[in-house]
């Protein structure tokens, strides 16, 4: 039976002595929670787990041969440790085709040789064969340009992308959080807020963007080529994501299809290129150069299909209808081999179940694993799961006031969540819940010589713990060290094992099965919002 919650101050009143009071003083076993520290820091397994989500089976892109080879080996080291309830938790919903690139080179052959740094888009269709092709410059920056380009596209290579402005990197890629930004941290109020996709009108950059696109199909291109952003990274990193599927800046959002859809409309194959080297080649055409190129592009779809998370558990004991819950998406980009983000996460929560079965560990409530697909299409595993197990906000554009609960959502105490990259956690994103503050303050305790010690109200969105939190589940993300991941890793063909810090994941994963322990074995369910 389905019941509509409204979360107004008297239903708060109501529920309160349900979930518990966060006033109360919290135990901590710290007999247990010695042993989860010598465990996670002294015995860990978190790279071993990571260099197999990373260098055997990544990357991992949404329903690709990579993410279902990674699924079934976290599903079979659970087993093996001892999880219970192991499954590949299938969504409701299709969600599209996988993909997976076989073979890929593209060379500069003229006017002077050189090997480009390159990589094709997700879900790009790919090229039979090699080709040699003539690249033409889109010198587009007005409606009236496209007429210059007719007739003259069929058979060759487009540079679609203005140059890209490079500047020197006088900032350090690799940071770690300081006092004082912690301490503003900490003080910072709530800033939250709530609401679907507003509509904006159509820019004139969106307009000319189209008429671009449909220039290159409509005239015959074998392919187009895009200069990676460089207003975050340069030195021949690329930050590469999914094909672009052309359409009319006023198509609603609702009526367009992504590239992994079966019925998606014909597309060009599309590739990124180092912004150094698109900008080499765009100026050799300025001085008069007949540049031409050398594409190899062999790409693999498999049929589709729905997506699936994995999940697995500790069973409780007196109150093993309970659950806590811990996760991260299992899902990657293709271009690097998706340490960063995210595979580190899921290692971590792979290592935190590993920490807690090597104990033998008889938790009072039941401790849940979630590895999610789909998080870089839109959180699609992480929401598909939650709406199917405890709930949905019918009205996305109100936050409370119209959430449907299923029964379980009133026996689920805490949801834990790592993606963020690599670094250290330094505390936790409260997401405007005080409640929860004295209980963590109290768990950070055996942490904070590890530097972790910081409570923030602030939430930190864009990831999967917000699939909880939008039907008002205590849903929490750790804050953690940036080291390198907004200015080298993220999305990028950088994101490797040899970008991840072994002891930073070791603190993590100990972290994650201490808070895991202690919330499953605490009086009361973690109070709500």
């Amino acid at each position: 039976m389905k019941r509509l919650i409204q979360y107004l101050p008297a239903a708060l009143v109501v529920l309160a002595p349900v979930f518990g009071s966060a006033q109360q003083v919290e135990k901590i076993d710290t007999a247990m929670v010695s042993k989860i520290k010598d465990e996670g820091l002294n015995h860990s397994k978190v790279m071993d787990i990571l260099s197999m989500l990373t260098d055997v089976h990544g990357p991992r892109l949404t329903n690709s041969p990579g993410y279902k080879k990674a699924a079934n080996y976290a599903k079979s080291s659970l087993e093996l440790w001892g999880v219970q309830n192991v499954h590949l938790d299938t969504w409701e919903e299709d969600f599209g085709r996988g993909w997976q690139l076989k073979k890929f080179s593209l060379q500069n052959l003229s006017p002077v040789y050189f090997p480009v740094i390159a990589y094709p888009k997700a879900w790009s269709p790919g090229i039979k064969g090699t080709v040699e092709a003539e690249v033409v410059y889109l010198d587009i920056k007005k409606e009236e340009d496209i007429n210059k380009y007719k007739g003259k596209l069929k058979g060759k290579i487009v540079l679609f992308s203005l140059p890209t402005l490079v500047k020197p990197g006088f900032k350090p890629d690799a940071t770690r959080l300081n006092d004082s930004t912690l301490l503003q941290m900490a003080n910072a109020d709530i800033s939250e807020s709530f609401g679907g996709r507003r509509f904006q009108a159509p820019t004139e950059p969106q307009r000319l963007a189209y008429l671009k696109w449909d220039l290159c199909q409509k005239e015959g291109a074998i392919a187009v080529i895009e200069a990676s952003p460089a207003t975050r990274l340069e030195d021949g990193t690329l930050t590469v994501s999914a094909a672009t599927v052309p359409y009319p800046a006023e198509t609603p959002f609702s009526k367009r299809v992504s590239a992994y859809k079966a019925d998606v409309p014909k597309i060009l194959p599309q590739v990124v290129v180092a912004a150094e080297h698109y900008n080499r080649m765009i100026r050799q055409i300025e001085k008069g150069q007949t540049v031409k190129l050398e594409l190899t592009l062999e790409t693999e779809f498999t049929p589709s299909a729905p997506g699936f998370n994995v999940i697995g558990e500790i069973p409780g004991t007196d109150l093993k209808d309970e659950v806590v819950m811990f996760g991260a998406h299992l899902d990657s980009w293709h271009s690097g081999t998706g340490t960063t983000d995210n595979a580190a996460g899921s290692a971590v929560m792979l290592e935190a179940m590993r920490i807690l079965k090597a104990l033998g560990v008889t938790p009072r409530r039941t401790i849940r694993i979630g590895l999610w697909g789909g998080e870089e299409q839109g959180l699609l595993g992480s929401r598909s799961y939650v709406k199917r197990t405890y709930g949905e906000r019918l009205d996305k554009s109100f936050p409370y006031d119209s959430i449907q609960l299923k029964p379980g959502a009133e026996k689920f105490s805490v949801y834990l969540n790592m993606d963020n990259g690599t670094g250290r956690f330094r505390g936790v994103y409260l997401q405007g819940n005080e409640n929860v503050r004295p209980i963590f303050r109290s768990w950070l305790k055996p942490f904070n010589k590890m530097g972790a010690s910081t409570l923030t109200l602030q939430n930190t969105g864009g990831t999967d713990h917000l699939s909880f939190d939008a039907i008002g589940l205590p849903g929490f993300q750790f804050i953690q060290d940036p080291i390198e991941y907004s200015s080298r890793t993220h999305h990028t063909s950088m994101d490797l094992y040899d970008k991840a810090i072994e002891a930073d994941l070791k603190q993590n994963a100990t972290m994650i099965a201490a808070f895991a322990w202690l919330a499953a074995n605490r009086d009361s369910l973690i109070p709500r919002k």
